[in-house]
């Protein structure tokens, strides 16, 4: 009987320390994701999807029919004035221009000839001006030959990038047929479509902010060229806005991000929040969960003013700066510590 109460004591010492061992243990912060209250700026500006285009393309052909023999450029390739993009088989061209050649010298010898004839008396007016006739005639074919030979060789007109390649090596040229563009790049254009009832507002003037997130840049818009002629289907017009390129980052086609910035519009700095991050309490109040600079939870009370999207502006109770939990919030109650 003395054992058995003497190992009943036991356990209990036992069951005892575990249970203080458990609530003197400290808790795990909970895990919550946050953002800092910051200005937003909101004006009256409209937002419109825009594509880039070039400033300007230039179509190059070359000027007579024939089988391209070399290409030299590729598509997107950097080019200049002058350089050479692509090579016609100049066979027949350069057997034309042997033909001219030997009519020439043949012309040249004959005025030769003939012209002791003429300074002697001896030779009729009317053979002399034949003959000068002929000089002037195979000089002509010549050019005309050596023209026909040069015109096998196509350079580029202009400074700029190879846009689309319409024609390969081993394939027939066409005269006039494009057989690549270029594409003029140092300053671009982005184009945007305006329903009607909102082109009006808009001048050669109006500011404009342009975003393209395929290169990640920002930038300022310059002079806007508007369309007088609208879309039959979506009675838009479309709006071109002059952009610099100078690092030629900005590519046709691209998509961009366009807002022009309405007269008289006033920007203002105001607080906003997702929607989700805002609670509504048993009485009917607002609140969010706020972290202290201890890393704990407290519950906020705040007022709402509007809602653009997926979030809403608070008008009171939030300072810039405060810390607001956005996710995890289910988890809280007044002080809990958390991690962010």
């Amino acid at each position: 009987m003395k054992k058995v109460i003497i190992l009943a004591f036991a356990c209990c010492l036992m069951t005892v320390g575990c249970v203080e061992k458990k609530e003197n243990g400290a808790k795990a912060p909970t895990r919550v994701k946050t953002l800092v209250v910051s200005p937003a700026f909101v004006d009256n500006a409209q937002t419109y999807v825009g594509i880039v285009e070039e400033n300007e393309g230039t179509a190059v052909s070359f000027t007579s029919m024939g089988v391209v023999k070399r290409m030299l450029v590729t598509e997107g390739q950097a080019v200049s004035r002058g350089q050479l993009i692509a090579e016609m088989d100049d066979t027949q061209a350069r057997n034309l221009l042997t033909g001219a050649e030997a009519q020439m010298n043949q012309a040249n010898d004959a005025l030769k000839r003939y012209s002791m004839l003429h300074d002697n008396g001896s030779l009729p007016e009317v053979q002399w001006v034949e003959i000068q006739s002929k000089v002037a005639q195979a000089q002509s074919q010549l050019e005309v030959a050596k023209k026909n030979l040069a015109d096998c060789r196509l350079t580029a007109p202009v400074n700029g990038i190879i846009g689309h390649q319409q024609v390969k090596s081993g394939e027939t040229a066409l005269p006039s047929q494009a057989v690549v563009t270029i594409l003029d790049i140092s300053s671009v254009k982005v184009k945007v479509s305006v329903p009607e009832a909102e082109v009006e507002a808009i001048s050669a003037t109006t500011p404009t902010t342009i975003s393209v997130e395929a290169v990640g840049k920002q930038v300022n818009g310059g002079r806007i060229e508007k369309g007088v002629v609208a879309d039959a289907l979506t009675h838009t017009y479309d709006i071109r806005i002059r952009v610099p390129n100078g690092d030629r980052k900005l590519l046709p086609g691209m998509v961009a991000s366009v807002r022009f910035i309405a007269k008289g519009s006033q920007g203002i700095s105001e607080k906003s929040l997702p929607v989700t991050a805002v609670q509504r309490s048993a009485d009917g109040s607002l609140f969010v969960w706020t972290i202290d600079k201890d890393n704990t939870a407290h519950r906020t009370k705040v007022t709402i003013g509007g809602t653009k999207g997926n979030h809403v502006t608070v008008t009171e109770g939030l300072d810039m700066g405060q810390r607001v939990v956005t996710e995890g919030y289910q988890k809280l109650s007044e002080g809990t510590k958390v991690v962010f």
